[in-house]
């Protein structure tokens, strides 16, 4: 396989991605192709689909050795359970799959069709193996059950950030990064409350700490 197209987000390290797509709607993103399949043609009727499978590739996390068990944060990074059990990225094939809105088909006369995307969980740079029409009346099962993931209920934290510090982020970005930082990017073994974390977002540094259910901004820079 290859890459048919690239993702361009705010996310330049690994650390403060949403764990799964969907979980910070204000995240934006653009998907723009490679030379070979800059084609009008490949996407027409696209746009009328709400939302789109990504096929992508962890290039990040690639490994010459795969272990059958992985530790996922969902349960504090401890208790092991069989890699084909999760969505970690440390998998013999580094691939991820994401569903995220499609927010508009742009056409571009130096770059071809770029997607307009929304809640996405990738890295700036991630390659893009396919992509496919979300699907409701097949995609969407509301019966299915989420294994251990149901164990523990979804938690977010209360975001406090002086209006100072908000002001240095482009009103466009303040949202999704408030929601991302809601979402507790920390592993879930540290709980240290005297940590300063850093979280590299949309070119900015953002330093914070977090006591009990509380996350307080530091600084913004």
């Amino acid at each position: 396989m290859e890459a048919i197209a690239h993702v361009h987000s705010d996310f330049t390290e690994k650390f403060g991605i949403p764990r799964q797509s969907g979980l910070v709607e204000a995240l934006q993103a653009t998907v723009v192709f490679m030379p070979p399949y800059r084609s009008a043609e490949a996407v027409r009727g696209l746009e009328a689909f709400s939302h789109i499978w990504l096929i992508w590739q962890f290039h990040r996390a690639l490994r010459d050795k795969w272990s059958p068990t992985v530790r996922p944060p969902r349960l504090g990074g401890n208790a092991r359970v069989g890699v084909f059990a999760t969505r970690s990225p440390f998998r013999p094939n580094s691939i991820g799959l994401s569903a995220v809105r499609l927010e508009g088909v742009e056409l571009c006369p130096d770059r071809g069709p770029v997607l307009h995307i929304a809640g996405a969980d990738l890295l700036d740079g991630t390659p893009v193996f396919d992509i496919k029409p979300y699907l409701p009346y097949a995609d969407c099962l509301p019966q299915a059950t989420g294994g251990f993931t149901d164990q523990r209920a979804r938690r977010r934290l209360a975001v406090d950030c002086p209006p100072e510090l908000l002001e240095r982020v482009p009103p466009s970005q303040r949202e999704a990064l408030l929601g991302v930082l809601a979402e507790d990017p920390r592993p879930a073994y540290q709980q240290d409350e005297t940590r300063v974390y850093g979280l590299s977002f949309a070119g900015r540094q953002v330093r914070f700490q977090v006591a009990g259910e509380q996350l307080r901004i530091c600084s913004i820079e």
